[in-house]
């Protein structure tokens, strides 16, 4: 039997449960690379930093054992001799790449002082990191969460329950991306609990001590957690492939790269038609699925389906008993209904359970997941 060698790059949720889904056929060798030996759930990564949570797994409880784990760092993709470069020194032959090495926070140098003493929490060490410089404060020092989106929130929210002072400073509205009356309810829910908010001004400059905003105003902050934003690794740029603006692979509408048809991409690092989806776990394991399914397609010889993704709204904790979960229309755009208080914790704690229950579907079915079709495509507002 000739096999079929795919390398997936990433081992995030688009990439292991694209590994698992590969298996819908038996003569498809798969080598999943990725820099730890353990999976990380990202959307626990603030609960994490809280101490209220884990957020890793044993990739041995999620992947199908026929899925081969490579614990290193790609550094290149040879597209000429068809090998991904290792940062051991390795080299990895293809057949097909699935390129999923996600996305990670992004603490602009731009603004003075950020890069020296801002942490994103976007990835497991940085996390890590603000762990430890949390625990080292006195209960009552002040931490400034920096990002109004869904990521700043959750993080701001989790820390205010725990007895923290927080700040959190918007850039602009406080929660952009949901309906006017989650917004509200949200800001309640902060006031209550202590969290300062600071809307439509933005931070100035980091200090080791304090938050300078634009109006000049410096807010005291023994920790600054940056969340506003998100970066892509530069794999595919350096791999001489074309990305967008921010660095994902350019793809047409079956995920395949527009310089590579051997090179299919997924999740957060995607970017189909030039306008990628919301960079979100609900949106990556159907594309963890639909990049599995156009390499499969492509080894059978037919022709690959093309993107069709459904938005069903989003899920935002705050604290360890209370989420709000926001309806929206397939577009992925808000409408005025939400579900709030302990029925919205039930939502985000079923969301927290499916990121890791869809991966092990496909280790146990491969090709079983099914997702909500029939969304506008393209989905062009990352949000953080």
């Amino acid at each position: 039997m000739n096999h079929h060698k795919v390398v997936v790059i990433g081992g995030g949720y688009a990439g292991a449960l694209a590994a698992n889904r590969l298996r819908v056929r038996d003569d498809v060798d798969i080598t999943l690379v990725n820099p730890r030996p353990t999976f990380v759930d990202r959307i626990r990564l603030h609960q994490f930093v809280a101490g209220t949570g884990g957020a890793t797994h044993d990739f041995g409880t999620l992947l199908d054992e026929r899925v081969r784990l490579v614990v290193d760092t790609a550094t290149r993709i040879d597209t000429a001799s068809r090998t991904v470069r290792l940062a051991s020194g390795e080299a990895l032959d293809y057949d097909y790449v699935i390129y999923a090495v996600g996305s990670t926070g992004a603490v602009p140098t731009a603004v003075p002082g950020a890069a020296e003493f801002a942490v994103s929490g976007a990835d497991l060490e940085s996390a890590q990191r603000l762990r430890g410089a949390l625990d080292e404060l006195r209960p009552d020092a002040p931490v400034t969460v920096v990002g109004g989106g869904l990521t700043g929130i959750e993080t701001a929210a989790e820390l205010a329950e725990r007895g923290r002072r927080v700040t959190l400073v918007c850039g602009g509205a406080l929660a952009p991306a949901l309906s006017g009356s989650s917004r509200r309810y949200i800001a309640k829910w902060l006031s209550r609990h202590g969290v300062t908010v600071v809307e439509h001004d933005k931070v100035a400059e980091v200090r080791a001590d304090a938050v300078v905003l634009a109006d000049g105003t410096a807010h005291p902050s023994a920790v600054t957690i940056w969340t506003a934003g998100f970066a892509v690794p530069a794999l595919a740029a350096d791999s001489g492939l074309r990305t967008d603006d921010l660095g994902r692979l350019l793809t047409d509408e079956t995920l395949t790269s527009v310089d590579d048809d051997r090179v299919v991409a997924a999740g957060d690092a995607a970017a189909p038609s030039g306008a990628p989806l919301r960079m979100s776990c609900q949106a990556a394991a159907p594309l963890g699925a639909l990049a599995a399914d156009t390499v499969l397609s492509r080894i059978a010889g037919t022709t690959p389906k093309p993107l069709d993704v459904a938005s069903v709204g989003s899920c935002v904790s705050l604290g360890q008993r209370t989420a709000i979960r926001q309806f929206s229309r397939k577009d992925d755009t808000p409408i005025d209904f939400y579900v709030g208080g302990r029925v919205g914790a039930a939502y985000k704690g079923l969301t927290y359970k499916l990121g890791l229950l869809k991966i092990r579907r496909e280790a146990r079915k491969p090709g079983s997941l099914v997702w909500v079709k029939g969304g506008r495509r393209p989905l062009a507002v990352t949000s953080s």
